[in-house]
């Protein structure tokens, strides 16, 4: 345990950082993978102590998060430096510079979208599934309800959402549009959001049947559409969850999400929760918050990965905090990220100053899934 910064006015630098607690007996054990954002292209794979067991150096920053694929390379989703400009915020959440690199940094496969924003995975059949932004046509945009209309772009654009599949020589062999299959008037964008993007898609996965799930952010939101006809074949709406993020489906069919919980009607104090819901029936099936709901908090960004013991292992994205939970709630495991910097200027300046030790999303995997780990 250390503190990463001594500066009496830095809130979070004077707090301990690193491993902060671990119960063995009933932690899932094994390594935990990390792309601080503000890291300048850092990545760390730590052990169940809190040290560092590998880490690699990429070219550029992280946009978003990175991953261990199957054949022990890395693949990572870097912040384009020529990426589109399309609004204020957008370098926060763009990154459209991915590689695959392998344990000793050397680049294998390099593929650029300078649309892409916030996820993307890397797929079974090697293909890489992403969304990028594109303008809503005007007719569309004009029926987009919700948000506030105060902070609408100048020009007037509402930029969508299409997720793309491409092939290694980057091929597109899928594409949706969100425009062609959801209804504006049916996602109204919540009143603490602008109207730049609708309806935002922060997070992708696919489930066993091929069913693509979509987190719409800013609508709040999780959809499943049928790859085949593009059709949405289930939606969970603003009243199962709030502005999530990473919906992942469980061994049993659940769904288990991030839910930030910037806002719920009702609810006076924000707070974040990890859900699991029946897609079905749309009922919450297991839950996991803070004892004190507000101690656990992340308003953007965030990730939930159900480990092979039943334990939940937790990404609070904002505060840098890697936490692992059983399904009674309890902590066994705690690591606060301890490495934190500044955003390029251009967005320290104004859009989110002040030093971050933020990660997207964070992986957690058993040591036997690391063969080259020595």
């Amino acid at each position: 345990m250390a503190y990463s910064n001594q500066d009496p006015s830095f809130t979070l630098g004077r707090r301990p950082t690193g491993l902060t607690f671990a119960d063995k007996a009933k932690s899932f054990g094994g390594y935990t993978l990390f792309a601080p954002q503000t890291a300048d292209g850092r990545v760390y794979l730590i052990d169940d102590e809190g040290e560092v067991a590998h880490q690699w150096q990429l070219p550029v920053r992280a946009g978003r998060d990175a991953v261990l694929l199957p054949n022990g390379n890395l693949g990572y989703n870097g912040s384009h430096r020529n990426s589109a400009q399309l609004y204020p915020a957008w370098d926060l959440w763009h990154g459209g510079d991915f590689y695959e690199v392998t344990p000793d940094n050397e680049v294998v496969w390099h593929y650029e979208d300078i649309f892409h924003h916030h996820d993307a995975q890397w797929l079974a059949n090697g293909n890489l599934l992403y969304t990028t932004a594109a303008p809503l046509p005007a007719e569309i945009a004009a029926r987009v309800t919700g948000g506030d209309p105060r902070r609408d772009a100048p020009d007037g654009i509402i930029q969508s959402d299409i997720v793309k599949e491409v092939t290694r020589e980057g091929k597109v062999v899928w594409e949706w549009r969100a425009w062609e299959h959801l209804a504006p008037e049916d996602f109204p964008v919540h009143d603490i959001f602008d109207r730049r993007h609708w309806p935002m898609i922060n997070g992708l996965s696919v489930t066993r049947d091929g069913l693509v799930l979509m987190s719409l952010r800013t609508t709040s939101g999780v959809i499943a559409v049928a790859k085949e006809s593009g059709k949405v074949v289930w939606h969970a709406g603003p009243d199962v969850v709030a502005q999530q993020h990473t919906p992942v489906e469980m061994e049993n069919g659940s769904i288990l999400v991030f839910d930030n919980g910037n806002l719920r009607p009702g609810v006076t104090s924000p707070h974040s929760t990890i859900l699991e819901f029946d897609p079905q029936t749309k009922a919450i099936t297991w839950q996991y918050r803070d004892i004190f709901p507000p101690a656990f908090f992340s308003p953007y960004m965030g990730s939930a990965q159900r480990l092979a013991n039943g334990n939940t292992f937790i990404c609070e994205s904002a505060f840098g905090r890697l936490f692992e939970v059983t399904p009674q709630g309890e902590t066994v495991w705690e690591y606060i990220i301890p490495h934190f910097n500044e955003y390029p200027e251009h967005l320290s300046n104004g859009v989110i100053p002040g030093k971050h030790n933020s990660t997207f999303r964070a992986h957690r995997y058993s040591a036997d899934a690391i063969p080259w780990l020595k």
